[in-house]
């Protein structure tokens, strides 16, 4: 029998609901793990996670260009490492076409702009402005928070020790370097 939470439900299929379907009202957060779930449901978990994480994130970056994606790219950019707008867009995995317009609109905001590459002038590279420094300085306690209330059910060590395990599984996973956590790295640029 398939198990359906009654939060999925919308209120016409509640009228006629399938044969073999039972539902449930959605477990209060917290709640113990569902009976059934082992280490096999990591995809589980994981989307769960993922879902969560984009709901309270978006909300914390309100109207920010492009969100929680606007939002790592500015990171990214912070960090310096990408000499082109090219390598920032295989590096966060957005398409370049995509990135174009996501840089575009960074810019428009005044958030970043487009320079010269000093070792290559074929290409633009992309640099945070004050502007841009500072209204990812602001965001980062506030995207803590909102990942901090993500991983409630856990304690502070747990926290710390699932994101470097997350880091260092999605280390492993391919190229992509993600060393460095971007608000230790915007704060240090801010001393500069």
């Amino acid at each position: 029998m398939a198990v359906v939470s009654e939060a999925t439900v919308t209120s016409k299929s509640r009228r006629a609901k399938p044969a073999g379907v039972e539902v449930r009202p959605p477990e209060p957060a917290g709640a113990a793990e569902p009976a059934g779930l082992g280490s096999h449901e990591l995809g589980w978990a994981l989307g769960v996670l993922l879902r969560s994480h984009r709901d309270l994130v978006s909300r914390v970056l309100g109207d920010f260009p492009h969100g929680p994606r606007g939002y790592q790219t500015l990171a990214e950019v912070m960090r310096g490492e990408q000499p082109s707008q090219l390598a920032l867009a295989n590096r966060l995995g957005i398409d370049r076409t995509v990135m174009t317009y996501l840089i575009d609109d960074l810019v428009a905001a005044g958030l970043v702009e487009r320079r010269p590459n000093p070792t290559d002038r074929r290409q633009r590279q992309i640099v945070a402005t004050p502007k841009g420094e500072a209204a990812l300085a602001s965001l980062c306690d506030q995207v803590t928070e909102a990942e901090n209330a993500m991983l409630g059910a856990l304690d502070d060590d747990e926290r710390e020790l699932f994101r470097r395990l997350v880091l260092k599984a999605a280390h492993g996973v391919g190229s992509v370097d993600h060393s460095g956590d971007a608000c230790t790295i915007i704060e240090d640029a801010l001393r500069d």
